[in-house]
């Protein structure tokens, strides 16, 4: 049986997608390479896969006294993924990003192991624009994502659309209102900030709840910074699992973030979005780019103002205009409409012939 690396890691974002993939590739031996800290191994273990931690040094775009230190863990980090991919031989290596993943391709690439990589936001991270000088071929979400890249590299590239587990694809809103306690009738709003939660928009649900439960049961995944709160029609998680492909198909609207992963969940579903993108000093800008790429396809509306009055005027106009969703439904599923995760799959296999 033959073996395939994936490797990625650092954020939820860069190994769930990758996870996505998996299921597909029944027939191969398949293991991952990720961060020996924080929640890579966690989540690897979960989706019964198994892992190799290596030290993982951030790439920054700024200055900080942590570059130095980080140049050596990124040294350990290559020579640790080298050693594992000698023992392991793998036929192939697919990286989902994130600092992590430069030491496995570039170990990969010195090896001459093949290697496939996939880039989940409009514009690449500063991994990706490393780990594509060394890729046999590179995988993107958006069309455009390629004026970013090389231009030697553009015969590489194809568009995948983005990376979303099997069962979004079969999502049930039976199910989901089952799992919520809510009858066919009850309309429900679906509040995202990530799997870590989002100080922002937990504030702004928090202030907004008053309002929105006169017509929604608010459900909320929270993340660790779950507030306290209670009110008639509110039901928070601190994480949703399993049960978030059936909470999504069965939800009238959704708002939160525009990580490449919600944004992608939801549109895999059709179900409209209000988004609050992460902004500012602490981010690249990727999630602006994101929201801004399903606010011109129509599949989205962006909250400009960052204040409960804002977001309640915004989400009230959408309860009242059925037409108006049913054409942003429309506009998202058109987005969603295709397996990235399968043609991936169908491109590492075809690859291993």
């Amino acid at each position: 049986m033959k073996t395939i690396v994936f490797t990625g890691g650092g954020s939820g974002g860069h190994i769930y997608p990758g996870i996505a993939v998996i299921p597909y590739l029944a027939d191969y031996r398949v293991l991952w390479i990720g961060a020996d800290t924080g929640i890579d191994k966690d989540i690897v273990h979960k989706a019964g896969v198994l892992f190799f931690g290596i030290p993982a040094g951030k790439l920054r775009r700024y200055f900080s006294f942590r570059n130095l230190t980080d140049v050596f863990k990124i040294i350990a980090g290559f020579f640790a993924a080298r050693a594992i991919l000698k023992k392991e031989k793998p036929a192939l290596l697919f990286s989902k990003g994130g600092f992590v993943s430069v030491p496995p391709v570039l170990a990969a690439a010195s090896l001459k192991i093949p290697v496939f990589t996939h880039e989940s936001d409009y514009s690449p991270g500063l991994a990706t624009k490393i780990n594509v000088r060394f890729a046999d071929r590179v995988f993107t979400a958006y069309t455009d994502t390629a004026r970013f890249l090389p231009q030697r590299i553009t015969k590489k590239i194809t568009v995948s659309g983005n990376l979303i587990r099997p069962a979004f694809y079969t999502a049930d809103a039976a199910k989901g209102r089952a799992f919520l306690g809510v009858g066919n009738d009850e309309r429900i709003v679906l509040v995202l900030g990530g799997s870590l939660g989002a100080q922002e928009v937990n504030e702004l649900i928090q202030d907004s709840l008053p309002a929105l439960t006169t017509v929604y049961t608010v459900v909320h995944q929270t993340g660790t910074l779950r507030q306290a709160a209670a009110a008639p029609r509110y039901q928070p998680f601190t994480f949703i699992h399993d049960e978030l492909a059936h909470i999504l198909a069965a939800a009238e609207l959704v708002v939160g973030r525009s990580g490449a992963g919600t944004l992608w969940e939801c549109a895999s579903v059709g179900v409209p979005m209000v988004l609050i993108p992460l902004r500012g000093s602490g981010t690249r800008g990727d999630q602006v780019e994101n929201a801004r790429v399903f606010a011109q396809a129509g599949a989205a509306l962006v909250l400009e103002e960052r204040n409960p009055e804002a977001l309640q005027k915004l989400i009230m106009a959408l309860a009242a205009n059925p037409e108006r969703r049913r054409a942003m439904s429309s506009a998202s599923k058109q987005i969603g409409n295709i397996n990235g995760a399968q043609i991936i799959a169908s491109a590492i296999k075809d690859a291993l012939l």
